[in-house]
């Protein structure tokens, strides 16, 4: 998870709820703002929005490439492999 810079300044920060015995319930996002204590330490770590997409789409076009030449692997190996809903 990262820690977000929104346009107005704030940021989205991840947080986690604990049970009683220290068992992660859940994760959220939570919004900070510059008059937290914790503001500068996280701001350093932050990325913006528009980062974040882009990460997210090298992301997206690296798992593409990477779902194609595992289709080939399988092709060659006579296990089909070619999916029918994603064009290679």
């Amino acid at each position: 998870m990262y820690i977000i810079r929104l346009p107005n300044g704030n940021l989205m920060a991840p947080e986690s709820a604990m049970d009683t015995q220290g068992q992660v319930m859940g994760d959220a996002y939570v919004e900070i703002s510059p008059a937290d204590p914790e503001y500068a330490r996280l701001a350093r770590q932050a990325v913006s929005e528009e980062e974040l997409e882009q990460r997210r789409q090298r992301w997206r076009d690296g798992d593409e490439a990477l779902r194609r030449e595992f289709e080939r692997y399988l092709a060659d190996r006579g296990q089909g492999g070619q999916s029918t809903d994603v064009p290679p």
